[in-house]
């Protein structure tokens, strides 16, 4: 494998790791929709790691679907995850900004329950990475 390309994967999953943490943390302080937009950001950034990883030319865009599209071309396993990591999808923007909503503010249309849930989608994504990378590693040893 490429150094430069795993340093930097690396650096992007360990910054993935850290959003999560983080948004943890805003979930404790009822900050939900940052909470879900800071989990969306580390899913994004752990699939960005991992294309990166793999030495992946292009990598760029915020869509989980899209990004799971391109990591199954290093792994069709990827697919497997496809069907939930897609629900972060709705957090880049949403979260953000008022006029993603008919009415109201972000900061009034998430709850608890659901920026537990990103929290756990974006781990279980961040899971799933690291374990596909792990097998990438031993496989090129």
């Amino acid at each position: 494998m490429n150094n430069d390309r795993t340093k930097e994967g690396n650096r992007w999953i360990q910054q993935a790791v850290h959003d999560l943490s983080d948004a943890g943390y805003l979930l404790e302080g009822k900050r939900y929709n940052l909470a879900c937009f800071l989990s969306q950001q580390s899913a994004e950034k752990a699939l960005k790691g991992y294309l990166m990883f793999r030495g992946a030319e292009m990598v760029w865009g915020h869509s989980m679907a899209d990004l799971l599209e391109d990591a199954k071309i290093f792994d069709v396993m990827f697919d497997v995850l496809k069907s939930t990591a897609i629900f972060l999808d709705k957090y880049h923007y949403i979260t953000r900004y008022p006029d993603y909503l008919p009415s109201g503010t972000p900061s009034d249309a998430f709850d608890e329950l659901e920026a537990g849930r990103a929290l756990e989608l974006s781990g279980e994504v961040l899971k799933f990475v690291n374990e596909r990378k792990s097998e990438a590693e031993s496989e090129d040893f």
